[in-house]
């Protein structure tokens, strides 16, 4: 019992550590301890009910150490991802635990391999009750120099380098024979000797352009200063005549609370003596957003930056009448049906005039995307953010800007390889993140997701632009490396630089997430000749 316990505490720790700000090479022997309980447990059905505690105590803790944090905006969050994300690691553990007391190790092992790539797919994949932070690829996120291998497989190569490590190391622990410590040596040494030459054998593009970012530091839990605009006019006079973009983040106009919206509606529709119902004829954006910007550039001081364009986070919303067009579409008894975006709004300020919107397509669940949402409804969950089911965007943007091109990216969607490479595969040269990282404090939450933008960078070798609301706003090469400085935590400022630009497409631009594809279609063969093999040794068939 008490060794067991130590071992658990060592998994988990070992788990844990990339999501820390430490190195992720610990992953490469995480699950070890894991396997060594396993090891001495027997068939029966009492001991797989015992491994499969000290198994979910293990993931249940990783979780509880990673994301913590989340407990700021609501205790919700992290309980229900731990659980969620809890089930499916049990998911291919414990089929391993089963499969090897039963079957050819072998077996066994291709199982854990293929079932736990799988069910990280699945938990990726999916529209709601998606996580992706947790994934083990992802732990790599602080070694950039050991993964640049990332451009060919994304983060499920990942994944697969760590399982394919624990279980060739875990061979040595268990036979030491020489071959086994060939086979772990090649494992986990000739993927780090291959980005290492990728690494120093990079070349930068010689083809530039130069982004602005700013950080207006506003507190997402008060009401905005009265000099919040006023802060953020200042920092706009410091982006230099040559700059091509400048980014403003997530939610930086949000001048109208998304709680606030139907008495909005209620008191703006109404005509009085000097206001008439024209604003919300729109069906792109509605046009007191657009009224609002073109007031505010017009107050601002003089700025010449007439080559210059705004990627401005913001809240828009598209009416669709008496017809409930999407799935997610609210009604209003003066305005019909409309959905509410979190949305990159492409302005030219030097006009007042938003040329193109792009609506974000990976929503935060729990917050933008609520899963049973009439259960979450009737229990008033809150996740923190902007709260309640909005619009789903459909498809990748890409803005231009006298022909350099860049993908809008949003937030939580730096959380997803396959869908972030899709800029890429429009054509973006370089890409542009806008966050709003201040709903969960000074915690290791804002401080991972900038390290995550690192591995989307490796994957598409695209550039990247960050601005954050507050912390962390800063760029990132083409290579994993943080360029230049970069505003921290609670920081206010504004921030310029020359970033690469690139427009070849890598592997894994192209083909998204194929090793994940390949571990499912292998997953199932596993199975089925698990179940094969049981019925020929049934027969006494097979040894």
């Amino acid at each position: 019992m008490k060794r067991n316990t130590l071992l658990v505490l060592l998994s988990a720790a070992l788990l844990s550590a990339g999501w820390l700000g430490l190195s992720g090479i610990t992953l490469l022997v995480a699950l070890i301890p894991l396997l060594i309980i396993s090891e001495r447990y027997s068939d029966s059905r009492r001991d797989w009910w015992r491994m499969c505690g000290w198994a979910a105590l293990t993931f249940l803790l990783w979780s509880a150490a990673t994301i913590w944090w989340v407990w700021i905006a609501t205790p919700l969050g992290p309980i229900t991802a731990g659980i969620v994300g809890t089930f499916w690691n049990l998911v291919a553990f414990m089929t391993y635990h089963y499969v090897v007391k039963r079957a050819p190790r072998a077996l066994a092992y291709t199982l854990l391999v293929a079932l736990w790539i799988t069910t990280e797919y699945i938990y990726n994949s999916a529209e709601v009750m998606t996580f992706p932070w947790m994934l083990l690829g992802h732990g790599f996120s602080a070694d950039i120099w050991a993964v640049q291998w990332y451009e060919y497989t994304g983060i499920f190569g990942g994944t697969l380098w760590v399982l394919a490590a624990n279980l060739a190391i875990f061979e040595v622990v268990r036979t030491r024979s020489k071959g086994a410590r060939v086979r772990a040596a090649i494992i986990t040494l000739v993927p780090i000797l291959l980005s290492i030459g990728l690494y120093f054998g990079y070349t930068p593009s010689t083809k530039k352009t130069t982004i602005s970012v700013i950080q207006p530091n506003v507190p997402c839990y008060e009401a905005r200063p009265n000099d919040t605009f006023d802060d953020i006019c200042r920092m706009m006079t410091q982006i230099p005549a040559e700059a091509s973009f400048a980014l403003m983040p997530e939610s930086a106009l949000e001048y109208i609370p998304e709680v606030e919206y139907y008495n909005y509606l209620d008191e703006y529709v109404a005509p009085t003596e000097s206001r008439t119902p024209r604003a919300l004829t729109s069906s792109t954006i509605d046009e007191q957003h657009t009224e609002r910007l073109v007031e505010l550039f017009t107050q601002m001081p003089s700025i010449h930056i007439p080559d210059c364009r705004f990627i401005i986070g913001a809240s828009t919303m598209q009416r669709y009448g008496d017809t409930p067009t999407t799935t997610t579409a609210r009604h209003h008894d003066l305005l019909g049906y409309y959905d509410n975006f979190n949305s990159a709004l492409y302005v030219d300020i030097t006009r007042g005039e938003v040329e193109q919107i792009y609506h974000k397509g990976k929503l935060v669940i729990g917050v933008e995307a609520v899963p049973l949402k009439g259960l979450f409804d009737l229990f008033e969950v809150d996740l923190g953010g902007v709260s309640g089911q909005l619009g789903w965007g459909g498809e990748h943007k890409v803005f231009d800007n006298n022909g350099v091109k860049i993908g809008p990216a949003i937030c939580y969607e730096g959380l997803y390889g396959e869908y972030y490479a899709g800029f890429a595969k429009q054509g973006a040269e370089v890409m542009a993140i806008i966050s709003n990282d201040g709903w969960w404090g000074n915690t290791p939450g804002h401080k991972r997701l900038f390290d995550f933008c690192r591995l989307r960078a490796i994957e598409t070798r695209r550039a990247i632009a960050r601005s954050a609301n507050t912390g962390i706003s800063g760029f990132i090469s083409p290579r994993g490396d943080v360029v230049g400085d970069r505003l921290e935590w609670d920081e206010q400022g504004i921030l310029t630089a020359e970033v690469e630009l690139r427009d070849e497409q890598t592997i894994y631009t192209r083909y998204g997430d194929w090793v994940a594809r390949i571990s499912c279609f292998i997953a199932i063969l596993s199975l089925l000749y698990y179940v094969a093999y049981r019925v020929r040794r049934r027969n006494h068939l097979v040894d």
